[in-house]
């Protein structure tokens, strides 16, 4: 029997939390209390903002529901380093739709992480290599994490940096977003040494350090960190202006690329045109295009119309060839 309240609700939490719906005598025989008891433990629950459904009968028993908030969850140990884990090898990497949202929940996660769970984490992450498409280069997630963590305290960020050049300095920033390209991550920061925004590669940063000392969000120039950092890319490397029409809605092409590549336009009924600037070279972004997975049309510049096309013959080439071994 449970005698502590506090751990007792835990507990009660831990089995709700599995999708099934428990009956009032089993959960009572499970905690080893009453039914009286179980059902005081559910009010308690519901004050704290848990929806725990009741249905009534024979049959019926309690069941944890979708509520409006998201409500404190309880793992337990394999599940807690399944997602760190997962979370960890995705920061670490730079995978497109593993944004800045999922590295705070990891920096979340790792601060309550019992030290013989950590160990764990740190086991398996040594133990795995991941398969990515990008070719960026990997970043530690204790980076990325006390980087975010910065970022979503509000909290001036003292770091080291060594520039593209090879020179190192030592930069003291109010963070404001971490931006993944899909091959790299970026901080989006306000230099308060130089008093002007700058962005900064985040493989390249070491020692990240959170001073506790608190600011106040300044304005960016632009509306976004994504096309702030689009922009900035732009200024220091050598870019080209290109143009596709993709034969699917703006909608289905938006969620299949890069932001920071442009918003693409709708020209019609079920058509879009995307129209940017790219700094990295043309048969990465050929690849890009045709991972969107619909019928599109180059419109520029001449280098990218060639890239896909070779493209396009090597893969059918390869499909020959597949073909004739099967």
């Amino acid at each position: 029997m449970t005698t502590d309240t506090p751990a007792r609700i835990l507990q009660l939490l831990s089995l709700l939390q599995t999708p099934r719906e428990w009956p009032g005598g089993e959960l009572a025989e499970r905690l080893g209390v009453s039914r009286r008891t179980v059902r005081r433990d559910i009010d308690r629950l519901r004050e704290l903002g848990y929806p725990v459904q009741a249905t009534k009968g024979a049959d019926g028993g309690y069941r944890l529901v979708a509520g409006k908030a998201m409500p404190p969850l309880v793992l337990d140990d394999e599940e807690a380093v399944a997602i760190a884990v997962g979370l960890r090898a995705g920061a670490g990497h730079a995978l497109e739709g593993v944004d800045e949202a999922s590295v705070r929940a990891l920096a979340k996660l790792e601060q309550v992480l019992p030290g013989r769970l950590r160990h764990r984490v740190a086991t398996l992450q040594a133990a795995t290599t991941p398969l990515t498409s990008g070719d960026g280069p990997s970043i530690a997630p204790e980076t990325l994490t006390a980087m975010a963590s910065t970022v979503a305290g509000r909290e001036r960020l003292r770091f080291a940096y060594r520039a593209k050049d090879g020179s190192e300095s030592r930069r003291l920033t109010e963070p404001y977003r971490l931006v993944s390209t899909g091959r790299r991550w970026y901080l989006v920061a306000y230099d308060l040494d130089r008093a002007d925004w700058r962005t900064f590669r985040v493989d390249r940063v070491s020692e990240p350090f959170a001073t506790g000392v608190r600011f106040a969000p300044r304005e960016l120039p632009t509306g976004s960190a994504a096309e702030y950092l689009r922009r900035s890319i732009g200024r220091r490397q050598e870019t080209y202006e290109f143009a596709v029409t993709f034969e699917a809605s703006a909608e289905v092409v938006a969620a299949r690329l890069p932001r920071w590549l442009g918003v693409p336009e709708a020209v019609g009924v079920g058509r879009c045109r995307l129209a940017g600037a790219g700094g990295d070279p043309v048969e990465w972004l050929a690849v890009r295009l045709a991972m969107v997975g619909v019928e599109f049309a180059v419109e520029g510049p001449g280098e990218l119309v060639e890239c896909v096309r070779e493209l396009g013959g090597r893969l059918s080439r390869a499909g020959e060839v597949g073909g004739d071994a099967g």
